[in-house]
């Protein structure tokens, strides 16, 4: 929450100015009521024409002034209310980029996307309520009171009974609504997870003809949302009806007594109707601070969200010692690794070791949960390892600048990801540098120029979000021509050629191997025939190496291997 007081700290002098013009307001407001008993006991009791004109023309010039200052505050609360959201966007959008996996679990995806928008606006927008209320309501209140009680203080016993009424409405609204704000954030998350999952998975939905049970799924989701903001809504709904019942008996109350006191000379009319406007200044001004109780409570909901982001402290990070990335030669060696995802009960990978060497493939395969991916995931540093070590030419990669040692790395995820534009503004994500025949070099080799010289656009050609307007296959080579541009050290393919057809998947193989010649290649797959030819093959098996070698020397010494590679091809295709 401090760090979020901050955000405010550049905009003081503008927040000074705002006050200071408030005031200016609260000033011009209380006038108004003096005047107008002026007018009653100066202008109209005498019939004195020239004097009604003379106040009246003060108090339009004074009325002019206060909506003129009330036009200056609403604009300087709006620029610093903007300013502190915009650079709150910024520094969440920040903190997330730097999040590691482990984070990216302990926070969903439609949560940091609600956090993001939805939250930040329920800040922003009471940043300026609170500059244009929070401030001028006191002043208000206590300028009414103390001009009330100078115009009648025979009747302030009224004024004192209004302020215990009013605070027993807030009160008891504000017990009803404040558990329900509470949860209202936690809802929009859950609405917004149903409603990602639904868009994502919208053909799968389709294809198994689910739509009415996720349309019961979301319906049920947003009655639970909707039903809340109702109860919260009507609840404070309330609260106009009830201080204009409130006022309305005030001012019966003030004519009642007052006309008693008129009766008797202890007052005279134009006190009284100041009177009446002071009390109403007085609960309006209550009636101000009630609704800033109101945005208080779900913005403060919304400040902790975003707090518990700020100020989450990302389990992957530069140690103080780190250095930059110097490896020569990208010998990458698993040293007895095993690991553990965050919050499990056991290991899923145990005592992993091997050498991957430069212009080698070093492939892995076997069963689903096995522990494949999360062996491409360690090497980038998405979890860092619970035992052992991982090192490239000798150095731990957890002494290695985080950005230096990603710069190092192609990774081609399981799940290919494409960002909308273009073909080429794909590729070059990887490298804003790349000349343009390093991009073509990088299509060719990935198989990616035959679909992209059948588009009239050619390398122009728009890429929706997420690649939808492209095949699985043509992301998974735009994919894996993205890693190519980047020409580092390290290749990782995850499963990136399942989309593949055999002959694709050959002659991609192919071109790759002469590319990456001096490269260090870790592969995972499922296909026996993707993996055939590396010069190291690892069998894993519930997170064990069930099996290491050649191809030829597994389908002797690894039952595992030989199940596998008998379940996909024949004993011929296998060279038995």
């Amino acid at each position: 929450m401090t760090r979020l007081l901050r955000y405010a700290e550049p905009y003081f002098w503008l927040i000074l100015a705002a006050v200071m013009l408030l005031f200016g307001q609260a000033m011009c407001d209380l006038a108004l009521p003096d005047y107008m008993s002026d007018i009653v006991n100066e202008g109209i009791a005498t019939g004195d024409t020239g004097t009604i004109i003379g106040i009246g023309f003060r108090m339009i010039l004074i009325s002019l002034t206060g909506g003129m200052l009330s036009i200056a505050v609403g604009y300087l609360a709006s620029r610093v209310g903007a300013g502190i959201g915009q650079q709150i966007r910024i520094d969440l959008f920040e903190k997330v980029e730097s999040f590691s996996n482990v984070e990216f679990d302990r926070f969903s995806t439609s949560s940091l996307i609600t956090r993001t928008t939805n939250d930040v606006t329920q800040v922003q927008t009471l940043v300026i309520m609170m500059i244009r209320m929070i401030f001028y309501a006191p002043i208000m209140g206590i300028g009414g009171i103390i001009h009330a009680v100078n115009n009648s203080a025979s009747m302030s016993w009224i004024i004192a009974l209004a302020i215990v009424v009013l605070v027993g409405i807030i009160a008891t609204l504000f017990s009803l609504a404040l558990p329900r704000f509470k949860v209202i954030q936690t809802l929009v998350d859950r609405l917004n997870q149903v409603v990602r999952e639904n868009l994502s998975g919208l053909l799968v939905t389709r294809a198994f003809n689910t739509q009415d049970f996720e349309e019961a799924r979301f319906d049920k989701e947003n009655k639970t949302l909707t039903d809340t903001n109702l109860f919260v809504n009507r609840t404070m709904a309330a609260m106009m009806p009830l201080m204009m019942l409130l006022m309305n008996l005030i001012t019966v109350l003030i004519v009642w007594v007052g006309s008693y006191q008129v009766s008797a000379f202890k007052i005279d009319v134009g006190q009284m109707m100041a009177y009446m406007q002071y009390v109403m200044q007085i609960i309006m001004a209550f009636l101000m601070m009630s609704m800033m109780f109101i945005m208080i409570p779900r913005a403060s909901v919304s400040a902790v969200r975003i707090a518990d982001v700020l100020e989450s402290d990302p389990q992957i990070k530069n140690r103080p010692d780190a250095l930059p990335f110097s490896s020569s030669e990208g010998v990458l060696r698993f040293d007895h690794v095993s690991f553990r995802y965050p919050g499990a009960e056991e290991d899923v990978l145990h005592d992993i070791d091997f050498t991957a060497k430069p212009g080698e493939t070093t492939a892995f395969i076997g069963s689903t949960g096995s522990g494949k991916s999360t062996i491409a995931n360690l090497v980038p540093r998405f979890y860092d390892v619970t035992e052992g070590s991982i090192t490239i030419d000798g150095t731990d990669i957890r002494d290695m600048e985080l950005h230096s040692l990603r710069s190092q790395l192609g990774y081609v995820p399981q799940k290919a990801v494409l960002f909308s534009g273009t073909i080429d503004s794909n590729l070059r994500y990887a490298d804003k540098n790349a000349t343009d025949e390093e991009i073509l070099s990088g299509a060719q080799i990935a198989q990616a120029m035959e679909f992209i010289e059948s588009r009239p656009e050619g390398f122009e050609t728009p890429i929706a979000q997420s690649g939808s307007n492209v095949s699985g296959g043509q992301k998974q080579r735009l994919s894996i021509a993205r890693a190519l541009v980047k020409k580092p050290q390290i290749y990782i393919f995850d499963d990136s050629f399942s989309a593949l057809d055999f002959k694709t998947d050959s002659a991609l193989r192919a071109a790759l191997r002469k590319e990456t010649g001096g490269s260090t290649v870790l592969l995972i797959a499922q296909r026996i025939s993707t993996i055939m030819d590396a010069e190291q093959i690892i069998v894993l098996e519930a997170g064990k190496i069930a099996g290491k070698g050649t191809h030829e020397q597994l389908m002797k010494s690894c039952e595992v291997y030989r199940e596998i590679a008998l379940s996909q091809l024949s004993k011929e295709e296998l060279n038995e």
